[in-house]
């Protein structure tokens, strides 16, 4: 008999990110992943190129330099802070340390995949609570909590579909759980929020035992290669993260590049201004259009199609795909007629605009 995996874990539909090749294209136009179009900030490209004469020593395990750099750019407590190879290791640390079979976690209708397959190959359940109006909804969240949740996830501002919960509701939601329920605030594209009732999540977790808040260098520091993230939370959440973490899993040139890439405010205040500027002109388009979409705050659209025919997301994928455009489907997420257009450079954006407008045209 073959050696098997867990129970359960092969029924888990594996994570698949964003393409970025197309057959007939030497260069194409990739929307589909969110990444930073400004690229990464210059001082972190030089630091990286620094770190790369140390590859044959191993990193500081504990990201010293890294976590008093986040420590001072938010004013928290470094020994709060565990850092990752991206905030999916953290999600994945947690499943490990919090989660046993017979365990569940609460997520919304439309959260991040990570989240589900962390608890499953932790073999502990997944309970979705359904969204209203694409956002998450406190009440049902909360609804769907039992004696065994160990674990509620929420991405705020939330993947894919854009939108998020004020501050307020955040705090209805811890406020409604167990305390041996832990809430995670997952806070990926907390930069890219103009809204003054929004709140990332630093003044829960700094308070609360059972609040963990994870943030990402990939998005507005645009350092998705390197795969580093962080999460700030009460001593014992972190105490128990780093027992159950890879010694050394934040490599040197990661840390390196992300410690230039927090302190450089000019670059990431310009990563806003871009995509503030560029989400703008696209949902003007897509307003004028006629598209129907779901109005963003981070940096991507979620625009919905009819569920067949020649305006479908699968016809429009083909269309842009055509003209050497890649965006996201994501039936994955149970919004088969839906796709995410990544805002893009504004050369980029204005190709996909034009686009748009020609698939519209020729339905």
């Amino acid at each position: 008999m073959a050696v098997a995996p867990n129970s359960g874990l092969l029924e888990l539909a594996a994570y698949k990110g964003g393409d970025s090749t197309l057959p007939g294209f030497d260069k194409v136009i990739k929307l589909a992943s969110n990444e930073n179009p400004l690229g990464a900030s210059p001082a972190a490209r030089a630091a990286f190129i620094e770190a790369s004469t140390k590859l044959h020593l191993y990193p500081d395990g504990h990201a010293r330099a890294l976590k008093a750099a986040i420590g001072e750019r938010y004013g928290l407590d470094p020994a709060r802070i565990i850092c990752g190879a991206g905030s999916d290791e953290i999600f994945l640390l947690l499943a490990r340390a919090y989660l046993m079979p017979g365990d569940a976690i609460v997520q919304s209708e439309f959260g991040f995949l990570i989240y589900a397959i962390a608890a499953k190959a932790a073999g502990a359940d997944v309970i979705v609570a359904k969204d209203r109006l694409h956002t998450v909804d406190v009440d049902a969240m909360l609804a769907a909590v039992t004696p065994n949740t160990k674990l509620v996830f929420i991405a705020n501002p939330n993947n894919p579909t854009g939108t998020y919960l004020p501050s307020s509701e955040v705090r209805r939601l811890h406020a409604g759980l167990p305390e041996a329920t832990m809430l995670v605030i997952d806070a990926a594209y907390a930069e890219y929020m103009r809204h003054n009732d929004y709140e990332a999540g630093v003044e829960l977790a700094g308070s609360a035992p059972n609040v963990i808040m994870t943030r990402t260098f990939s998005k507005i520091h645009g350092l998705a290669a390197l795969r580093v993230g962080w999460g700030y939370g009460a001593a014992d959440i972190i105490d128990a993260l780093h027992r159950v973490r890879g010694p050394f899993n934040v490599n040197t040139p990661a840390q390196a590049a992300a410690t230039a890439a927090i302190a450089d405010h000019e670059f990431a205040a310009a990563s806003v201004d871009h995509n503030a500027r560029e989400l703008a002109r696209l949902e003007a388009a897509l307003d004028q259009l006629g598209y129907c979409y779901t109005p963003s705050v981070a940096n991507f659209s979620l625009v919905h199609f009819e569920p067949e025919g020649a305006f479908s997301s699968e016809a429009c994928d083909r269309f842009l795909r055509s003209r050497g455009i890649i965006a996201r489907r994501v039936a994955a997420y149970g919004l088969p007629d839906a796709m995410r257009l990544s805002v893009g450079t504004t050369d980029e954006n204005s190709a996909l605009i034009d686009a748009l407008r020609a698939f519209k045209a020729q339905t």
